[in-house]
């Protein structure tokens, strides 16, 4: 009941943080919880010191998607890799994958133009064009530590960002694949443009730095802090903030951002409504786990003998599916189904699942009609969603039939992980 509340609520255009507070007080109802253990399970979680740094680093990001999109940086980052491949239709697929590299809401409609522009000299048609901007503008979302659903899932697994990253990475081989593979029979493939002198590399790592900056020093700092201070809570979230501090810094210095600039960045609605998103997460978190729901919830599928491999990709999936933001099936369905791993005796196989989870909800949410990147790239490109979805499915299942393979491979791996 608590679970279709959230999604209803989500349908019905609510915030993603108001829909998970209104479901977490539900769920305090229903459960027997009284109003000031509510308020306390509430009050630990918005301070607790996980959920402080995530709610920091995703502000971060945001701050540096912002900066770096009002100050032209992203359209330079692109105009410089011009030229370094000689292949227009390799260059296709690349330009999305570039935006995909920092989270951008509805980041697709960035990279259409381009795609557009490319595509003019193909013979591909406008759905499938559509379908290469959309594809491959989340061809990284399964692992890149970006993400703010990949830093959700490490607070609320307890699983290493390292270990992560490592686990989904195969991901993106595969998507890719899937990409090209589902283009297979059109001109995509083979066309390289002799007209077009190779350009400098320089000026694109140039244009690269602040998210070198943000990944590698991020990374690095958190293992060397999490090393040097064990017992500190958030040495290894640490890190990625000093490190997305100073690739903001980088963005503001190199393009001499001007103070009233910085201010209206820092002043943007999108950083308070994340932040909200977060504290509402991870209040629905701790509510599920004060309540005993979860446990509940778990022992009623134990009797009832639902494979739990089932439960694991159809839960996240259909969430994805329905809300269309990756947030809302890691924040919705993690904290019912980490318990039921646990209760169904399979902890010891739990990165597994995770990866299982991940894979399913990911794929809900390229299928969802309401994921705002496929209705712009669909609207930029003047195509229906059916259209695009005709090379669409295919990928998706094949997405999931390899994370069923893969589930099975690193079951088998688990004594030796």
């Amino acid at each position: 009941m608590v679970f279709v509340l959230v999604l209803i609520c989500i349908r019905k255009k609510f915030s993603l943080g108001n829909a998970f507070i209104l479901g977490a007080i539900f769920l305090s109802v229903l459960f027997g919880l009284k109003p000031l253990a509510m308020l306390k399970s509430m009050v630990a979680s918005i301070f607790d010191p996980k959920t402080l740094s995530i709610a920091v680093i995703v502000s971060l990001i945001l701050v540096l998607s912002i900066s770096m999109e009002m100050a032209g940086q992203m359209q330079r980052l692109l105009e410089k890799f011009r030229g370094l491949v000689s292949s227009p239709s390799l260059n296709l697929v690349i330009f999305p994958a570039l935006i995909g590299l920092l989270p951008m809401p509805g980041g697709a409609a960035f990279s259409a133009p381009m795609v557009k522009e490319l595509g003019a000299r193909s013979k591909l048609s406008g759905s499938q064009l559509s379908f290469v901007n959309y594809w491959f503008r989340h061809i990284w979302e399964h692992w890149w530590p970006l993400y703010p659903g990949i830093l959700l899932t490490t607070v609320m697994t307890e699983i290493s960002l390292a270990f992560i990253m490592l686990l989904m990475c195969p991901f993106t081989i595969i998507a890719v694949w899937l990409g090209y593979r589902a283009l297979k029979n059109s001109e995509l493939a083979g066309h390289v443009d002799k007209h077009h002198p190779h350009a400098p590399l320089k000026p694109f790592l140039r244009e690269l730095i602040p998210i070198i900056i943000a990944i590698v020093p991020g990374l690095s700092m958190g293992i060397v802090l999490s090393t040097l201070f064990p017992t500190f809570p958030i040495s290894k979230e640490l890190g990625l903030i000093l490190a997305l501090c100073m690739a903001i810094g980088w963005v503001w210095y190199e393009n001499d951002t001007s103070k009233q600039r910085i201010w209206s960045t820092l002043q943007n609605p999108r950083l308070l409504k994340m932040m909200y998103m977060i504290a509402a997460i991870l209040i629905f978190k701790g509510i599920l786990a004060n309540s005993n729901a979860a446990v509940a919830v778990g022992r009623e599928l134990v009797q009832m003998r639902i494979p739990l491999v089932l439960i694991a990709v159809t839960l996240p999936f259909l969430v994805g599916m329905s809300a269309g933001i990756v947030i809302a099936f890691v924040g919705s369905t993690l904290p019912i189904l980490i318990p039921l791993i646990h209760s169904f005796g399979e902890a010891a196989f739990l990165p597994a699942y995770v990866m299982l989870i991940l894979a399913g909800g990911f794929t809900g949410v390229m299928l969802s009609p309401l994921h705002l990147c496929f209705l712009l790239s669909n609207e930029h490109f003047g195509v229906s969603m059916g259209s695009v979805y005709k090379h669409l499915w295919g990928p998706c299942v094949s997405l999931i039939g390899a994370s069923i393979i893969y589930f099975g491979i690193l079951r088998w791996l688990s004594p030796w992980m």
